[in-house]
């Protein structure tokens, strides 16, 4: 965790951060003597890891890694949101390049891509007698990571973006023509990624947990060369991590969701928030100037947690996912299990109307709100578990995991895959994860039916049952990217890119259009709804627009923001 000591350096180098790139031209010629410059400041091993600290805090952006992520979790296949709410314009596919996420995603990605270049140019140019160890090159490659994981998320955002590699000292130099991902990748990312690998610890101290690790950057690299589909590339890397004894699947899957036991065995990359640090700053605040104080918090929990019970609920769970996670069976001698009817997966993700347990310490029948179309509410990120109410401020202290090792684990079943059809081994990483969430795996299906295994992304509701299947690339690939990707990793930031990195979001839309239309065709009019969602008094239309509107080249990236189009003249060449 992060101190309130480095929280106070973090807060004195905004200034620094800032003013440090402007062309000495705009300041009187008189200095103060006190004031802290880049002259007087790169001198120490301790400030050159405060600025560091500053690159990490880029990371807790609210559209980096916070609330204002729901407005991309609503764009795929897992959830929806009403007309009223404000992710409303990205769910049917009308946002365009001066809506408010898009702009600010862009900002707050290149605030990142700033401070990280600031600790890669001097660290570069130090000297080397003020480091101990390894120091000069970890400091290095943990800005180098950052850099190339802000980069990703630019370029997998917006389908490219401008390459600043340095420190900008004149006007002319923020002026550069817009690159494509590719070029993004080969000139920034990897060699970023792979200067990170060769120079990373496998771990850190308990002081320093949470700082880019060798796995953090062999797992990006990975994902990297999958997104490019280099499969060999990318699954030797995947299986480096893997047999590298590092990381393992937490036993409770909820784990990766709670504020309690962060920095798991299962995290391989996440980003730090506190429900303690700055009272009374609110949630949302950031630190992108030098006069605003961080709240060190996310928004995510309001923006998930369920209305009645101080959140928003602007993200809602689709029918499709429900369903998925419905038939999400329990494998009753799994000792994961301890009498549950639901599965694990499903009891930490999402609420329904017929829950187990408790949530917000009422029992089934107490909470309210499942009527008007809502079939479920959102759990993962909330704070249902341990609170009545969401904290007030919007002020969450749950972290938010980029990199987890269960995603490696399918991303690895991806490669092979894709790289030798192997779909054997693909099953049988995909079956770790099935088995760890409490579920029966896919040989125990195929064990179960003569070698077959269902289609859960089928609406079993709408179409009367699951086809049955017999294991094949085609279709064990189908499953990892309909069902095990869709359950395991929805709304953690990745759904989106994965649909379209597959070329599939046209399939997906008009197939759940399609649902959406019989269920409105067949609503249960008595008030207690069909099984197995119950959803009573209307059908929201989650698709009926996005099916309708989708294109990819106009869908598929955010657009630049006008902002930027309108300053940088070399977006208009």
């Amino acid at each position: 965790m992060k101190t309130i000591q480095n929280k106070i350096l973090k807060l004195s180098l905004l200034a620094i951060l800032i003013f440090s790139s402007c062309s000495e031209s705009t300041y009187l010629e008189e200095q103060n003597p006190n004031a802290i410059t880049p002259d007087t400041f790169w001198k120490s091993e301790q400030q050159f890891n405060a600025a560091l600290i500053a690159a990490y805090s880029a990371l807790q952006f609210q559209s980096v890694s916070g609330g204002l992520l729901q407005h991309e979790f609503v764009l795929g296949d897992i959830a929806g949101t009403e007309s009223w709410y404000r992710p409303n314009a990205f769910r049917n596919l009308t946002f365009n390049d001066g809506i408010y996420h898009v702009t600010n995603k862009w900002d707050e990605l290149y605030i990142g891509i700033f401070r990280a270049n600031q600790v890669i140019e001097y660290s570069q140019e130090a000297d080397p007698s003020i480091f101990s160890g390894n120091s000069q090159k970890e400091i290095e490659g943990q800005a180098r990571f950052l850099r190339a994981f802000f980069y990703f998320q630019l370029a997998h955002t917006y389908g490219g973006g401008v390459i600043h590699d340095r420190v900008a000292t004149s006007e002319e130099e923020f002026e550069k023509p817009f690159s494509s991902i590719d070029e993004i990748t080969s000139s920034i990312i990897i060699p970023d990624l792979e200067f990170a690998m060769n120079n990373l610890p496998q771990s850190w101290d308990a002081r320093n947990v949470g700082r880019a690790t060798w796995g953090a950057a062999t797992s990006l690299l990975g994902k990297v060369q999958l997104f490019n589909e280099n499969w060999n590339e990318a699954a030797l890397l995947f299986k480096d991590v893997i047999d590298s004894g590092i990381y393992s699947l937490t036993t409770n899957i909820e784990d990766n969701f709670w504020h309690t036991n962060e920095f798991n065995e299962e995290s391989i990359f996440e980003v730090n928030y506190s429900f303690d640090i700055a009272p009374g700053v609110p949630g949302a605040a950031v630190d992108d100037n030098s006069f605003e104080s961080g709240g060190e918090a996310t928004t995510m929990a309001t923006a998930v947690g369920q209305l009645n019970f101080g959140a928003f609920n602007t993200v809602l769970p689709s029918y499709n996912l429900h369903e998925m996670l419905v038939y999400d069976e329990v494998d009753p001698d799994n000792p994961i299990n301890d009498d549950n009817l639901e599965s694990r997966r499903m009891s930490s993700t999402i609420v329904p109307s017929n829950f187990e347990g408790l949530y917000y310490n009422l029992p089934q029948g107490e909470p309210r709100g499942w009527g008007f179309g809502q079939s479920a509410y959102v759990k993962k990120h909330s704070n249902w578990y341990h609170l009545e109410a969401e904290p007030p401020l919007s002020k969450s202290g749950i972290n938010f995991r980029h990199i987890r090792y269960a995603d490696v684990l399918l991303m690895y079943a991806e490669a092979v895959l894709n790289a030798n059809n192997d779909f054997a081994t693909a099953i049988q990483y995909i079956d770790m994860v099935r088995s760890r969430a409490g579920v029966y795996t896919l040989q125990q299906y195929m064990d179960m039916n003569a070698g077959m295994f269902p289609q859960f992304h089928v609406s079993k509701q709408v179409n009367g049952d699951h086809p049955m299947v017999t294991p094949s690339k085609e279709t064990v690939l189908t499953h990892l990217q309909r069902v095990e990707r869709a359950i395991e990793l929805c709304f953690e930031g990745h759904r989106w890119k994965d649909l379209v990195r597959w070329g599939i979001v046209q399939e997906v839309f008009t197939d759940l259009r399609a649902d959406e239309i019989w269920r409105q065709n067949n609503l249960d009019t008595s008030g207690g709804g069909l099984e197995p969602l119950f959803i009573v008094e209307r059908i929201r239309p989650d698709f009926v627009i996005a099916a309708e509107n989708y294109n990819p080249s106009q869908h598929n990236y955010f657009p630049i923001p006008n902002g930027e189009v309108q300053t940088n003249g070399k977006l208009n060449d």
